[in-house]
């Protein structure tokens, strides 16, 4: 049997301090028509689904958290529980189908089952379906959850983007051993620490960058619609843009594409508290950005192995080539700081450290009025090409980030063949433009291209 990590238990932990949340993440793949017959769709989903070992098992959970949850096989796996159909109404365009993904995301997944679904969706526009993917965040980060619909295509999982991050270019860690028993809980933090520091060989960058994120999360934003209890419903929306336009605003501005795409997202937040009647300010936008710290090593494991920075997005800032250059400016600062070190560090140091209490301090912070961090923006690196499911082609594949923590606007960044794509899930009541956040994501896009187009060329021209 195997047991959770202290960070994957973390999502159940986080789960359950509000009953207004589902943490589960999703992923929409939309599809070329015709939809294959009902039983061979039947049969080829299910084969499919159950060559994922994690997708079989049940959490095993231990009275009073004397033991981390563990994953054991479901004797009484019932596919019909898990593999679901439905339809649109008519006319089936995105508006149908967007809220008929909020709708399933925003219910939670039944703990005494395997925790996933799969809806097959009929009558989308153009003689299209879909399949809309769901799993709990305990189970996958967004690589790993990519990793898994990616392998359900007909030709597997295929080459992807994931090989282009930072860490899947460094030395994997050696892993933590469990200090000598002790019944001073000084001496589980300290061995933890020193452990931890003694693996990553970046003690003082990881103490700055932890010091960091506590200011972070403790400094409370600027006060705005953007933050504050969520409710139980969702909305979702996705904007979509070229990855070719991107790379040539990466090249006119010597920036990645993670800039540009923050850069978009930027000045659609700006947008969206201008047209609330708010004020942005320099504070307005403390955003989460995890940081994957997946070796290559580990890419095929199903699992969480994350750690995160906390830049502000320039919101005050109105020019765009400004914005962009913020962006770019706090990112490279925020990678400087140490932050992602001490996230890494504290993932790796609560390892050795008992279970119950990492379970109970998690569950006490989960249950904090969190007010520093006003959103989320993670970017998941896809397929390069596109995949096919079935002998039909996926035309489009939509993250579906949750919501949780007092965030009521969550943002996916996904790269998928030639398109890169933002799912945006959002709180229904405190977003209603959540329309109009997509919309201007697209048109930030479209101005920093415009502005790479008119920049001057190494010779001096535009």
């Amino acid at each position: 049997m195997e047991q959770l990590t202290t960070l994957d238990a973390g999502f159940l932990e986080a789960e359950d301090s509000d009953r207004h949340v589902s943490l589960a993440v999703g992923g929409l793949s939309v599809i070329e028509g015709p939809m294959p017959e009902d039983d061979a769709l039947v049969d080829g989903m299910a084969e499919r689904l159950l060559a994922i070992p994690r997708l079989k098992q049940v959490l095993r959970t231990h009275p009073l958290d004397l033991s981390a949850p563990e994953w054991v096989e479901d004797d009484n796996l019932d596919l019909s529980h898990h593999l679901r159909r439905a339809a649109l109404p008519h006319p089936g365009d995105d508006s149908a189908l967007f809220r008929f993904a909020a709708d399933v995301m925003e219910r939670r997944l039944d703990r005494d089952r395997p925790l996933w679904e799969c809806w097959i969706i009929e009558g989308l526009a153009e003689g299209r379906w879909a399949i809309l993917m769901k799993i709990h965040h305990c189970i996958a980060d967004g690589i790993a959850t990519m990793h898994m619909l990616a392998g359900m295509g007909d030709g597997g999982e295929g080459e992807t983007f994931v090989t282009e991050i930072r860490a899947a270019h460094e030395q994997p860690q050696q892993p933590l051993r469990p200090p000598k028993p002790s019944l001073n809980p000084l001496n589980w933090v300290s061995g933890a620490w020193h452990a931890a520091t003694t693996v990553t060989g970046a003690a003082k960058l990881a103490v700055e960058g932890a010091v960091e994120i506590a200011g972070g999360i403790l400094r409370p934003a600027a006060p705005s619609s953007l933050t504050g209890p969520v409710t139980t419903m969702r909305r979702y929306n996705a904007a979509q843009v070229s990855v070719k336009d991107v790379a040539k605003v990466c090249g006119a501005f010597d920036v990645t594409l993670n800039d540009v795409a923050l850069a978009a997202i930027t000045d659609s937040f700006r947008a969206a508290l201008i047209r609330r009647g708010e004020q942005p300010r320099r504070n307005s936008l403390r955003t989460l950005v995890p940081v994957s710290v997946r070796s290559d090593d580990a890419m095929g494991k199903i699992d969480n192995r994350v750690s995160m920075m906390l830049p502000y997005l320039p919101v005050e800032k109105t020019d765009p080539a400004e914005q962009l250059r913020a962006v770019h400016s706090r990112l490279t600062k925020a990678k400087a700081s140490g932050q992602r070190q001490a996230g890494t560090i504290f993932v790796s140091a609560v390892k050795v450290v008992p279970f119950p209490l990492t379970a109970w301090a998690v569950r006490a912070l989960t249950r904090l009025p969190q007010r520093g961090v006003v959103t989320v923006a993670t970017n998941v690196p896809g397929p390069r090409q596109r995949l096919r499911i079935m002998g039909r082609d996926v035309v489009r594949l939509l993250p579906i980030p949750p919501i949780a923590l007092q965030l009521r606007v969550s943002i996916a960044i996904l790269s998928y063949a030639d398109d890169l794509v933002f799912g945006i899930t959002a709180d229904y009541d405190a977003a209603p433009d959540v329309d109009e956040l997509a919309a201007g994501i697209e048109r930030g896009v479209a101005r920093l291209v415009a502005l790479s187009e008119a920049a001057p060329g190494p010779d001096g021209t535009t």
